[in-house]
């Protein structure tokens, strides 16, 4: 029995209000994988006292927890694995960008709730330093809300009126670094030893040297190698993204402690989400590149484990955009399968997805998932096309040779079709991070710009706009119907286009990712609707596709999505089903040409049984002419059986 039906049977079994019993039997169920994930961090003949410690800090972070949200963590267990619900529908959004700041974005709740949106995840409202911050990802503060958002008491206020109008909040744990401003930071650099060792700090270059030697350079551009000298200090301190972020040295447990606190605090405050950011660089390790290493899932499960048993209403989500194969080891493995985090994205479909626009294929898309291993069942995917990001290109070399391409040819492809290298190109995306010495680089830009609405509009080409406002709705219908969570980028539901004003900001110009974080135009949304604009049939469409994903459990994520080969590399096909025997099944065209594909397949599923079968996504009845089914270009068919 693993631990999620554990806790269900358990709650199911408790009429106690407050869930002290509760919490203790989640302890001693849990005791023993959390003593064995601590002392393989921490060796037990060194650290006896720091796990007394944290097992007296589990109890009295239990008794902090509000009683509302230990009731709310009650129902949630009672109700199983709420997140897997086709009914979940996010967005990702900066607050400032949105609607100003918290109280803002609280008005527009009826807006989210008309487009079907019931999952918000808030890029960071932490404090954070003037000047360059990483988007916030340099925190001064894991709990004090910027003065630009507005307060801790409308943070409050907001996550209040979510779980009235049953909208979950997802929030940033900045878990690998602080800022150079950080309370712990400040200490360091007055010379506190304690603090001093709460991040990798050395005398010289000797150790830094030998880092240097395997790991990979984060920002090349902007911020080359891992060490920052801070002369005040006179040392030297590892800085893996930017200079003034300082990686937090986990080797030492009461940094382990001091997070946890952070952790329950955070979700004490009203959050059901938890995004671990940047959990791969966790641990470190000289002679490795430092990423995805062993110790860095065992301390992802400890923290994991520990808020289980604390807040089991809330779960993490792995911010882990790395190899294919790797992405679903942050689910958790062996002992800990199951037990690492709840959700994590779908980096490797995103991805994917964009490769399979500019190819016009999907023939690296079906290689690619086939080596993906099957995620455990108590665990989802967050599905997106755009987030405030860039577009990395971490497809596998091999699988791409076996395609008959050169890996270095075809990413240098894909920078030059979504970077404007192309004339043919319809995309006008920007160049991100790209290194000279090894010719990777990233992506950056708005949906709708990569996939043609800009251009289009500026050459006032109609059949351009045309097929990019096919394309917007056929990869957010990708998602929608894959299984796990849709995420949308906030902008996308109305196809919002690159925001070059970042050019104008000393503080954003350095960096291209800020050209996929516009403002939302609210005067647009305020005429969807009254006239067939572009933004209107992307508006209204996706929340077409959203109502029916929500009234359907087909869609829902039951681990039941099957990849289908039709023989065409143009088309991408992919079934669901359920133990009702109803079925899903989603087909479609990369192609700027209509292209074809035989039925015969999909008859023995018995979708033409009982004559033209309906199509979801256009309302209308699917015809079949001599055995061969027409998708017409970036068209995107949702049939249902059953």
């Amino acid at each position: 029995m693993n631990q999620a039906q554990l806790h269900r049977l358990v709650a199911q079994q408790s009429k106690e209000k407050d869930g002290t019993a509760l919490f203790e039997l989640r302890l001693a169920t849990n005791l023993t994988l959390i003593q064995q994930l601590f002392f393989s961090l921490y060796p037990e003949n060194q650290h006896q006292a720091h796990f007394k410690k944290l097992l007296d800090l589990l109890p009295k972070l239990f008794a902090s927890r509000p009683t509302d949200l230990k009731e709310q963590d009650l129902l949630r267990l009672n109700a199983g694995n709420w997140y897997q619900s086709e009914k979940m529908l996010g967005m990702q959004m900066y607050v400032e960008h949105f609607n100003k700041d918290l109280n803002g974005l609280r008005q527009k709740i009826p807006y989210l709730k008309e487009l079907g949106v019931n999952f918000l995840h808030l890029m960071p409202i932490t404090s954070r330093p003037m000047g360059e911050n990483d988007g916030g990802y340099a925190v001064n503060s894991y709990l004090q809300v910027d003065k630009r958002y507005g307060t801790k008491e409308d943070l409050l206020a907001l996550t209040s009126e979510f779980r009235k109008e049953g909208i979950y909040l997802m929030l940033d744990f900045v878990v690998n670094h602080t800022s150079n401003e950080f309370p712990w930071a400040k200490k360091a650099i007055k010379g506190d030893k304690k603090y001093q060792g709460y991040y990798y700090t050395f005398d010289d270059r000797t150790i830094p040297d030998e880092f240097e030697k395997t790991l990979p350079e984060v920002f090349p551009e902007t911020s080359p190698g891992n060490f920052t000298y801070i002369p005040e200090m006179e040392k030297w301190v590892m800085t893996v993204f930017n200079s003034y972020q300082w990686d937090l040295n986990y080797t030492n447990p009461e940094v382990f402690l001091e997070m946890l606190i952070n952790l329950a605090k955070l979700a004490d405050m009203g959050v059901d989400v938890v995004r671990f950011d940047a959990l791969a660089f966790l641990w470190k390790k000289i002679g490795s590149i430092s990423q995805n290493l062993p110790e860095a899932h065992a301390l992802v499960s400890l923290f994991r484990m520990c808020l289980q048993v604390v807040a089991p209403g809330v779960i993490l989500l792995a911010e882990a955009i790395v190899a294919p194969t790797d992405i679903v080891k942050y689910f958790g493995q062996g002992q800990t399968l199951g037990n690492e985090c709840e959700v994590a994205y779908n980096a490797s479909l995103m991805a994917l997805l964009w490769n399979s626009i500019a190819t016009k294929k999907t023939n690296l898309l079906y290689k690619s998932l086939a080596h993906v291993p099957e995620k455990p069942k108590d665990c989802t995917w967050i599905n997106y096309i755009r987030c405030h990001d860039d577009i990395g290109l971490g497809y596998e070399n091999q699988l791409i040779w076996e395609l008959g391409w050169s890996p270095e040819l075809h990413r240098k492809f894909l920078l030059d079709y979504y970077c404007q290298k192309l004339d043919w190109s319809p995309a006008m995306g920007l160049l991100f991070m790209y290194n000279p010495k090894t010719g990777d680089g990233r992506i950056t830009g708005s949906a709708a710009s990569l996939l043609g609405l800009e251009k289009g509009i500026l050459l006032k080409d109609k059949e351009l706009i045309d097929q990019s406002i096919a394309k917007i709705i056929m990869l957010h219908g990708i998602t929608f119907a894959f299984g796990g969570i849709p995420l949308i980028y906030a902008g996308d539901e109305i196809g919002t286009l690159n925001d070059y004003s970042f050019r104008n900001d000393d503080a954003k110009k350095g960096d291209s990712r800020w050209v996929n974080r516009p403002q939302q135009d609210w005067e647009t949304i305020s005429r969807i609707g009254k006239e067939p604009s572009p933004q209107s049939r992307i508006f209204h469409a996706l929340q077409k596709l959203i109502q029916i994903r929500k009234e359907n459990p087909l869609f829902a994520d039951n681990n039941d999505l099957e990849l289908y080969h039709t023989g065409n590399d143009h088309i991408l096909a992919f079934g669901r089903s359920n133990e009702s025997k109803q079925g899903l099944l989603v087909l479609c065209n990369f192609d700027e040409k209509p292209q074809v594909i035989e039925t015969g397949w999909i008859k023995k599923m018995g979708y033409f049984t009982k004559g033209e079968p309906l199509d979801l996504v256009s309302d209308q009845q699917i015809s079949v002419k001599s055995g061969l089914l027409e998708i017409l270009p970036y068209q995107m068919i949702w049939l249902k059986r059953g």
